[in-house]
């Protein structure tokens, strides 16, 4: 079977960005398909290119790098181009590639523009997976506003459902809201997934930052910014400090709007660190040997859907989380009790369990134990791409 798929953000272990597409398509690969992936270059990724169009190969699965630049530190305008780009230039691809089946994948929205060429233009069998709500979540965030802009949106997400045989959704969350709003659509929940082997074995703490020698650190990975709720990590880290409890420490590991100015607050701070970032083969120590994996994001109904990558890498490293949302992610937390759910917006909620688990190893291994358990079981990276594949496999033949 011959897999096309658009997705802009493509990255291998290499980089410092979620590797499903990657690992996905190796799957498939070495399952004999031919699986050829359009992207652009992303800031966090380890995609380099050259020429505005260059062809690569990664462990057998071919990459058609599109060269234009999305980073989540460009003004919202430049990053709109960026997406706009992409889709137009990836448009030559959904015409004139020979495929079996096309995966688009969005957000942002605007990668389902090839995905629409290639059914509509060449009937290609059309897949859409959805990583995040667009154009939903930018409404809801406030990052689009104009009333015709949205509409305009909401219709071309409309469009980009009836025309696929499948929708992919990251998250259970997803899933319900795509068929609260379009019941037609055929819609599957695949979540992201963990690498269990490179995230379980134990790796050499030779590359674990001082900060990790005199201090139990909760670590947080990721983009640093208004969206991800970044601020309430400092908030959290200078009241550890202002009831004495310097024994706890908060590491963000990442890049975005926000970095430079929590910088600036937190130089006072012994506590709280921000470092760049750094590929995920290495990346893999610093959560291994945290006291907890931070996963916050904005108090948002459609941030409630939401399927991120180190919720699911932290409990294939076994290490508690604590996290922010109050959706599907709420629920599976409380039922497999491998982390906590506190208030987006209260910091003393955070620093309350961040001193339950620093003063209750037992507590912390017990729900670290019972992480990399569900992760095996729900959440491996070969049995999630199968479930995917099993997708694509049956819109292929019908």
């Amino acid at each position: 079977m011959k897999i096309l798929y658009f997705y802009q953000y493509f990255a291998t272990p290499k980089g410092s960005w979620g590797t499903r597409v990657y690992e996905f398509a190796k799957n498939w690969v070495d399952e004999g398909h031919e699986v050829t992936v359009v992207s652009s270059i992303y800031a966090k990724s380890d995609l380099q290119a050259e020429k505005l169009i260059e062809d690569q190969v990664f462990d057998g699965i071919n990459v058609k790098v599109i060269n234009v630049r999305v980073d989540n530190k460009q003004p919202v305008w430049k990053r709109i181009w960026t997406f706009v780009a992409y889709s137009f230039l990836s448009c030559w691809y959904a015409l004139t590639m020979k495929a079996d089946v096309v995966v688009a994948s969005s957000g942002p929205i605007t990668a389902g523009l090839p995905g629409l060429v290639a059914r509509y233009l060449r009937g290609r069998k059309f897949v859409f997976e959805v990583r995040d709500l667009w154009p939903e979540g930018a409404i809801e965030l406030g990052i689009i506003k104009n009333s015709f802009v949205s509409k305009l949106a909401y219709w071309f997400e409309k469009r980009c459902y009836k025309a696929s045989r499948l929708v992919v959704s990251l998250s259970p969350g997803m899933r319900d809201n795509i068929l609260k709003r379009y019941p037609w659509a055929n819609v599957i929940s695949v979540p992201n997934s963990a690498n269990i082997f490179l995230f379980s074995e134990k790796k050499s703490t030779d590359v674990l930052p001082s900060i990790y020698k005199d201090k139990k650190v909760a670590i947080y990975t990721g983009n640093i910014g208004m969206v991800n709720n970044s601020d309430l990590l400092f908030r959290a880290a200078a009241r550890l400090k202002e009831i004495g409890r310097n024994d706890i420490a908060i590491v963000m590991v990442g890049e975005g709007q926000q970095k430079q100015e929590l910088l600036d607050k937190s130089q006072e701070l012994d506590n709280f660190t921000i470092l760049d970032l750094m590929p995920k083969d290495r990346l893999v120590a610093l959560v291994q040997n945290s006291l907890a994996s931070l996963v916050p994001l904005k108090g948002s109904p459609v941030l409630d859907t939401s399927s991120p990558n180190k919720l699911f890498e932290s409990l294939a490293a076994g290490v508690p989380v604590i996290q922010t949302t109050g959706g599907w992610i709420k629920d599976f937390l409380d039922e497999e009790k491998c982390g906590v759910t506190v208030d987006a917006s209260d910091e003393d909620q955070l620093v309350e369990q961040l001193i339950y688990l620093a003063d209750n190893p037992e507590a912390v291994k017990r729900m670290g134990e019972r992480g990399k358990k569900v992760a095996a079981e729900k959440f491996d990276k070969d049995f999630l791409s199968e479930e995917m594949l099993s997708g694509i496999e049956e819109v292929h033949s019908s």
